[in-house]
């Protein structure tokens, strides 16, 4: 691997674990065990390799979200889907432990995360939509439209939530149990077909619980 995609590897990695506000330059480099200046010849400081993160995320997420939209989905394909969803956000997740801060420290950021929550709800609109599809949906615009809000709020928002709620760090966990979330929230509108696969679902989830908790035990 070459040093600069070392060093932004590296530079993900202790963002995710410390925070990214708590990681210097300096830090990066004494992990990596090369010299500052080695560091500086390839990232102008740490802005440079928060850019740079950022686009990565910004392009990886966007091609992702892009897949409903473009076609529709299975019901199983759909919950693979929202898991892809979850883990990509959870790579980046440094991005969301201080979404509020950070956008206040990089203005530019902003206008570029709600390009991508416009983009989360037009793909969870079109997972709505194949889902709900062979129920008799009596759901008005409006309320198509909260549902929505709500889950793209969910979608923002889980992380910080979920680290909250749980004392497991175990990423699979975490990630299955955000999809589960927002998979609720779609439940009331499922056929009987999609809400056996839900119900499948949520009996997925209380076993892979059931084992963490008893391997930390």
């Amino acid at each position: 691997m070459k040093t600069r995609d070392r060093i932004l590897h590296t530079s993900l990695i202790l963002f995710n674990e410390e925070g990214e506000a708590g990681t210097t330059t300096v830090d990066i480099a004494n992990e990596l065990d090369i010299s500052p200046g080695n560091l500086y010849y390839h990232f102008k400081g740490k802005d440079s390799i928060l850019a740079e993160l950022f686009g990565q995320y910004e392009q990886s997420l966007g091609e992702i979200l892009a897949a409903p939209v473009a076609g529709q989905l299975s019901v199983e394909d759909n919950w693979y889907y929202l898991y892809v969803v979850f883990e990509e956000m959870y790579n980046y997740r440094f991005l969301y432990h201080n979404l509020n801060n950070l956008i206040e420290r990089y203005p530019d950021f902003q206008k570029r995360f709600r390009r991508m929550m416009r983009m989360k709800a037009d793909a969870v609109k079109a997972v709505w939509e194949a889902l709900s599809q062979d129920a008799k949906v009596n759901a008005s615009s409006a309320e198509v439209a909260a549902l929505v809000d709500n889950m793209v709020l969910l979608l923002t928002y889980w992380l910080t939530f979920s680290e909250l709620r749980n004392e497991s760090r175990d990423p699979s966990l975490i990630i299955h149990q955000g999809v589960h979330q927002l998979l609720s929230m779609i439940a009331p509108y499922l056929g009987d077909q999609q809400k056996a696969f839900y119900q499948q679902v949520q009996r997925m989830l209380q076993t892979q619980t059931r084992s963490i908790t008893s391997a930390a035990s």
